[in-house]
């Protein structure tokens, strides 16, 4: 829950509203109806997505994701899973009665464990989650960066610190200038493991 929580928050700070969402939509599809985790996840979804409708200047579909949005967090304690929600809230009331706030001033960004992370600040679990979320987001082909995922996890799981996929998988998520240089680089590395284990399986 937390890497996936946190991986969201930095994307939504960097201003990727629309992906944001994707950081959490899996494991919100996954709770319970009602459950306060469920309510948090649902909750930031469509605040996410009424950022992202006031911003295409949909005030209608903005209003209506804000309103829904805050009944979702109304609940909820002030800090809950290390998200502060009393801004969050105050910024969906106001969006709420007023949705053109968008273009006279930033959506608040969230904070979490008393800092507004951005995809600079992520550790290796949310940063993982993000490459996906941000590969979708820019049409980049997901299924290298999957595995490319899977085969950092391995590195880090058998104590390499100086994997190379761990490296670009970093590099992704925070070099937006140079993310198709990154992403040609990760397919390559995966095509050459991918050969380097064919070959050891063809030995027995």
């Amino acid at each position: 829950m937390r890497d996936r929580l946190r991986a969201g928050v930095a994307i939504f700070n960097d201003g990727y509203y629309h992906a944001a969402h994707d950081a959490w939509e899996d494991r919100w599809l996954e709770l319970k109806s009602g459950s306060d985790d469920e309510r948090l996840l649902h909750g930031l979804i469509q605040y996410s997505a009424a950022v992202y409708h006031a911003r295409e200047r949909n005030w209608e579909g903005a209003v209506g994701l804000a309103e829904s949005a805050g009944g979702y967090l109304a609940a909820l304690p002030a800090d809950y899973r290390g998200l502060r929600l009393e801004p969050v809230r105050s910024a969906l009331a106001q969006l709420a009665a007023d949705p053109e706030v968008i273009e006279r001033r930033s959506p608040v960004r969230l904070e979490h464990e008393g800092s507004t992370p951005t995809r600079s600040d992520l550790g290796f679990g949310p940063t993982a989650i993000a490459a996906v979320v941000l590969a979708e987001e820019f049409g980049f082909d997901e299924e290298p960066i999957e595995r490319a995922r899977a085969y950092a996890r391995r590195d880090l799981e058998a104590g390499a610190d100086d994997s190379l996929f761990i490296t670009l998988l970093f590099d992704f998520v925070r070099e937006d200038e140079h993310r198709g240089l990154v992403a040609q680089r990760l397919a390559d590395h995966v095509g050459r493991r991918q050969a380097r284990e064919a070959d050891v399986d063809g030995l027995f």
